[in-house]
C-alpha cells in the first residue's frame, strides 16, 4: 500500500476528531472520503500531510513512518477548497512555486509548467494574472500546481466546492480522466457524495472520526451499513422493523423483503424508486404533501396515516398534484435490510 493509517487518533480538547482510524489507499488509487461537518475527514487529511500530528497511532507512506517528517519532505501534493494561490504571481509563478523552493532549474520549470497548463486546459496562459481567472480557471491552476513536483500521493480537500455546479459535474470528469492518465494516486475528501462517486475508485463514509462504511461507490450505493450512511446519502425511506422470513413488520404496515435478508430488528431502506403508486383502494393510503421536480423524474412526498413520510420516484407525466390521495405498493428488489438496527 501506497498509504497506510494504523490507529490514527487526534483529540482535540479531549474529543476524538480522528478515532482509531485505519485506513489504506493502493498506488494509483482514488478514494474519496465523504462525511457531514465535523466528522473528521478534513482532521484525516492534514494529519496525512503532517499538518495536524497524531496524538496515537501512525501514518505510513510506503511503509516508511512518517512521524516527524515535516510537510515538504512527505512526497504529497495538496490543493485546498479556496485554492489558496498567491494573487501577486501570474499563472506560470504559482504553478512552478513548488518546483522553484525544490531548486529545480529555470529551464526544468518552464518545460514542466507549460506542460501542466496544457494538460489541464490551459494551454499559453502562464503570464495571465490570477486575479482575472475565472473559479474554474483557477481550479485548474490550483491542480497544476499541486501536480508539479510529481508527489506520491495527491490530496484533494473540497477541491470543487466553491464552483457552481455545471462546472463541478464538468470538472469531475475531468479529473478522473486525467488522475487515471496521470496514473496518480489520491486521497480527496469532500462532503458532495455525487463528486465522491463520480470520482473515486472507492469511498468512505466518516461519522464522529471514526469508518462507517467504505466499498466501491457502487458497493456503497446499493447496501448503506446502516440508517445513518444511508441517510447521509440521501435516502429518507428509513425505518426500524421487524423482518420475518421475507416479510417485514414497519411503521408502513407489512413490507415484502428479498429472500435471504438478516432477521430480527432491523433498519429497512425503500428506495424511492420502490415506492409505486398505485389507486387508494389497493394500497397504503396517503396524501400527497409535495412535489420536487429533479429533471428526469418527480420526487413525491406522501404523508400516510400516523406513519412516517414516504418519498417516491414518479415519471414526469405520471406524478400525482399536491393534496391528491393515491395508494402505495412496495417494489422488493428496491428494498434493502440494513446489518444493523438504527441504534447500533
Amino acid at each position: 500500500m501506497l498509504l497506510s493509517l494504523e490507529a490514527a487518533t487526534v483529540r482535540f480538547g479531549g474529543r476524538a476528531a480522528l478515532d482509531a482510524v485505519d485506513l489504506s489507499v493502493a498506488e494509483h488509487e482514488i478514494v474519496c472520503v465523504l462525511g457531514p461537518s465535523g466528522s473528521g475527514k478534513s482532521t484525516l487529511l492534514r494529519a496525512v500531510a503532517g499538518l495536524q500530528p497524531l496524538d496515537s497511532g501512525r501514518v505510513l507512506l510506503d511503509g516508511r513512518d512518517q512521524s516527524g517528517v515535516p510537510v515538504h519532505r512527505r512526497e504529497v501534493g495538496l490543493m485546498f477548497q479556496d485554492h489558496q494561490l498567491f494573487p501577486q504571481r501570474d499563472v506560470a509563478g504559482n504553478v512552478g512555486f513548488g518546483l522553484r523552493m525544490h531548486g529545480a532549474a529555470r529551464s526544468e520549470r518552464d518545460a514542466r509548467v507549460g506542460e501542466l497548463l496544457e494538460l489541464v486546459g490551459l494551454p499559453g496562459a502562464g503570464r495571465r494574472a490570477v486575479a482575472a481567472l475565472s473559479g474554474g480557471e483557477q481550479q485548474r491552476v490550483a491542480l497544476a500546481r499541486a501536480l508539479a513536483p510529481r508527489p506520491r500521493l495527491l490530496m484533494l480537500d473540497e477541491p470543487l466546492g466553491q464552483l457552481d455546479r455545471s462546472l463541478r459535474e464538468r470538472l469531475v470528469v475531468e479529473l478522473r480522466e486525467l488522475f487515471g492518465r496521470l496514473g496518480t494516486t489520491v486521497l480527496a475528501v469532500t462532503h458532495d457524495q455525487g463528486e465522491a462517486f463520480a470520482l473515486a475508485d472507492r469511498v468512505v463514509v466518516m461519522r464522529g472520526g471514526r469508518i462507517a462504511q467504505w466499498g466501491t461507490p457502487l458497493e456503497v450505493w446499493q447496501r448503506p451499513a446502516d440508517a445513518f450512511v444511508a441517510r447521509f446519502l440521501g435516502f429518507e425511506n428509513v425505518v426500524e422493523a421487524n423482518v420475518d422470513g421475507e416479510v417485514a413488520i414497519t411503521p408502513w404496515g407489512k413490507v415484502p423483503v428479498p429472500g435471504g435478508s438478516a432477521q430480527g430488528t432491523r433498519t429497512l431502506l425503500v428506495r424511492p424508486a420502490g415506492v409505486r403508486l398505485v389507486p387508494t383502494a389497493e394500497g397504503l393510503p396517503c396524501t400527497v404533501t409535495a412535489r420536487t421536480f429533479k429533471g428526469t423524474h418527480v420526487t413525491v412526498h406522501l404523508q400516510p396515516d400516523n406513519s412516517p413520510r414516504l418519498e417516491s420516484a414518479c415519471a414526469l407525466r405520471a406524478a400525482p398534484e399536491v393534496g391528491d390521495e393515491v395508494g402505495v405498493e412496495f417494489d422488493t428488489t428496491e428494498i434493502v435490510v440494513l446489518d444493523r438496527p438504527q441504534d447500533a
